[in-house]
């Protein structure tokens, strides 16, 4: 958020034991330059959007103990920041006094810039954590080592409120929206059913309704526990990436039952036409049957002994389960509608298909009584093209075989036996018929 790196760092002792007047001038222009980073670099680090969300934030957890320590370090920055301050502003007025400085002045001034002069407490010379060892009233640092002390000061404190920000700006947001986008769905979901306690789908959108609350709540209060840091072992403030697993699983279970949902809905708008289409199917296949009874009857009258396979009546569960549809559409039960339709159209062809193998099956006797009736009247029409049809023995063998195909019952193993038996009388008869043609030809 605009907060500058670590503070630059400070020029170390010169080879010379006292420096001239122009080389102090130096030194302290440098000093004066790093003040003015070290500043603007607290004062960003103040104002950090990151760090005004951590103060006013009831946290929780990792977050809660991280932001306390990172508190006692901004605290300690400040103090450090002002002792550094001090000996500046005493090196300055020491340079102040005169214009060509006394080696006396020069040798204060090497020791106020290079020298171990600057005293700070003991908890600030600590870093402001807790540490082992017995603690110290006060502790003297060169202004060198009072910025090392607060790069580490600061870089700790930044990463804490940058992985925080980051956070903070990468998750609640976007479940803010996918809780508006689970909202939509739900509201879709009871206009066609989809409800908890009654549709597995609806008990999932109350999961993840649960889920998304928890998730936002835990965020809000400790962010640093849904950040992961960099892998690569980066040093920069905020090396890493905000931990979005539970929210891309709930996103992915949620694009399910909106899948789920819209299926339901196809099913609301095709509803009526499929259920007239299973109508059709199953009046098509109830026509077949009562067709195929009565062929029965008929087989069993004109036909004798054969064996007629019996056939059974409609398929009542099919007409329960039709007219259960039929109510769940009235009910507007969409997503139990769904399941039953897809399961009675595939019965429904199922039933037809059964209904004209019992058709088929029945009528196979008088299929084949009129295929021997079509057989024993193309043989005569052949023989009386021969000259033949007053043959007294292909008339004998005609008339018995014509007889037992047109009369009721009708025994097809004997009439087929007679046709066979007048077939052969006619072939033998026209043999020498068709010899004595090609002999006068």
């Amino acid at each position: 958020m605009g907060v500058p790196g670590p503070f630059p760092g400070s020029p170390g002792r010169p080879d010379a034991p006292v420096p001239d007047r122009e080389e102090v001038d130096r030194a302290l222009a440098r000093l004066g330059a790093e003040y003015e980073a070290i500043e603007t670099s607290l004062l960003a680090l103040q104002d950090h959007a990151g760090r005004r969300l951590l103060e006013g934030a009831d946290l929780a957890g990792t977050t809660k103990e991280r932001w306390a320590a990172a508190e006692r370090s901004i605290t300690v920055l400040w103090t450090l920041f002002d002792a550094y301050t001090a000996a500046l502003e005493e090196a300055r007025e020491l340079r102040a006094r005169r214009r060509w400085p006394s080696p006396e002045d020069l040798a204060e001034l090497t020791e106020l810039l290079h020298g171990d002069g600057v005293t700070v407490p003991g908890a600030a010379a600590a870093g402001g954590g807790a540490e082992s060892g017995p603690a110290r009233l006060s502790e003297r640092f060169s202004l060198e080592g009072l910025v090392e002390r607060m790069n580490g000061l600061y870089a700790r404190s930044l990463d804490v409120i940058v992985a925080a920000d980051a956070v903070w700006l990468a998750l609640p947001a976007r479940i803010d929206l996918l809780s508006a986008e689970l909202q939509r769905t739900r509201s879709l979901a009871h206009s066609v059913g989809v409800r908890p306690g009654e549709h597995p789908a609806g008990d999932d959108l109350e999961r993840i309704t649960d889920e998304l609350v928890r998730l936002r709540a835990q965020v809000i209060a400790d962010p640093l526990a849904f950040w992961v840091s960099s892998s690569t072992g980066s040093s920069a403030p905020g090396g890493g990436r905000a931990d979005t697993a539970r929210y891309d699983r709930a996103a992915r279970a949620l694009e399910d039952i909106r899948r789920e949902v819209a299926a339901v809905l196809d099913v609301r708008q095709d509803a009526e036409r499929r259920l007239m289409q299973l109508r059709d199917v199953l009046s098509r296949a109830d026509r077949t049957l009562t067709e195929a009874r009565q062929a029965r009857g008929e087989v069993l009258a004109k036909i004798a002994a054969s064996e007629v396979p019996a056939v059974s009546g409609p398929s009542t569960a099919l007409h329960e389960q039709l007219a259960a549809a039929a109510d769940y559409r009235r009910r507007a039960q969409w997503h139990r509608l769904s399941p039953l339709l897809d399961s009675l159209e595939e019965r429904a062809e199922d039933e037809l298909h059964r209904a004209r193998e019992s058709l088929t099956a029945v009528t196979a006797p008088l299929a084949v009584r009129a295929e021997l009736r079509g057989r024993l009247d193309a043989y005569k029409a052949k023989v009386g093209r021969h000259g033949m049809a007053e043959d007294p023995l292909l008339t004998e063998r005609y008339d018995v075989a014509r007889r037992m195909l047109w009369s009721a019952p009708c025994d097809l193993r004997a009439a087929e036996q007679a046709v066979w038996r007048y077939q052969q009388a006619a072939a033998e008869a026209l043999v020498p018929q068709q010899l004595e043609g090609r002999g006068e030809s």
